[in-house]
């Protein structure tokens, strides 16, 4: 039931990787503020729970956003059953694997690059038209990493710093037909990926109080943070902001933190 005050009221939103982590709490925030959400993932299972507990007025679609072939199909299919799309959220991602860059084979960068890049390219080459026509707009869930860098990820902070520049250079594109582009950035956020990246990690077992100590507000987050950033930026609230890269991060880009005593 959309909120008395709903900020994406009667919106159609085509979110990527909406099934687990930020993209499903991004998918209920979205529904619980009028949004209609075509729910998109690579596993059949995850997607039908998921569409089936968001309920009727969404969609679920299976579908790899690395192949062009399917992300065509899913937007079609979006457009088909809702009617329109109001904005693509590219929130699709994977982190793997935690390397240096001369460790990394092609086969690992091509991926990466495929599904955390190369997606957007394929959603907004397919969506454009339906966005122009709505006005729309494009949020891409970037990371921190993106800004900071980030030890043993060469490939994964290559892509998400990418990704940053490539808001920008969209915004720029996009202004002249009224489509807005953003990206969001969290730090440390705990979803199933996190909690698997948490095990690749050497010194795993301190992992945890390390998350909670880089976010100067003293603890990482769920990912509802990161959807209450994400409903603002798709919202109207947001009608005059492009082109930004908006850290949802606990103040984690702000400096060290650690007193002399804990170093």
């Amino acid at each position: 039931m959309p909120a008395m005050t709903a900020m994406l009221n009667d919106k159609v939103i085509f979110l990527t990787g909406g099934s687990t982590g930020i993209g499903w709490e991004c998918a209920k925030a979205y529904a619980t503020e009028g949004a209609h959400v075509a729910l998109v993932a690579r596993d059949r299972d995850q997607v039908e729970r998921a569409a089936a507990e968001l309920g009727s007025g969404h969609m679920g679609i299976v579908c790899d956003v690395s192949s062009e072939e399917e992300v065509q199909s899913a937007i079609a299919g979006t457009l088909r059953l809702l009617g329109k799309i109001d904005a693509v959220h590219n929130n699709a991602g994977i982190a793997a694997p935690s390397k240096a860059l001369h460790e990394t084979t092609d086969a690992e960068w091509d991926k990466l690059f495929s599904v955390n890049l190369k997606s957007v390219l394929y959603t907004t080459r397919h969506a454009f038209e339906a966005l122009r026509a709505s006005e729309g707009c494009v949020l891409n869930t970037s990371s921190l990493v993106g800004v900071m860098g980030q030890e043993i990820h060469a490939a994964y902070t290559a892509t998400k710093g990418a990704m940053n520049a490539l808001t920008k250079s969209m915004a720029l594109d996009y202004a002249r037909y009224r489509i807005r582009v953003n990206a969001v950035c969290p730090a440390g956020v705990w979803t199933p990926m996190l909690r698997q990246w948490c095990q690749e990690q050497p010194n795993s077992p301190s992992i945890e109080r390390y998350l909670d100590e880089i976010h100067p507000l003293g603890y990482c987050p769920e990912g509802d943070v990161i959807a209450d950033a994400c409903v603002f930026l798709l919202s109207d609230k947001a009608r005059f902001i492009t082109g930004h890269i908006m850290h949802v991060s606990g103040g984690a880009e702000l400096g060290y933190r650690r007193s002399v005593e804990h170093a």
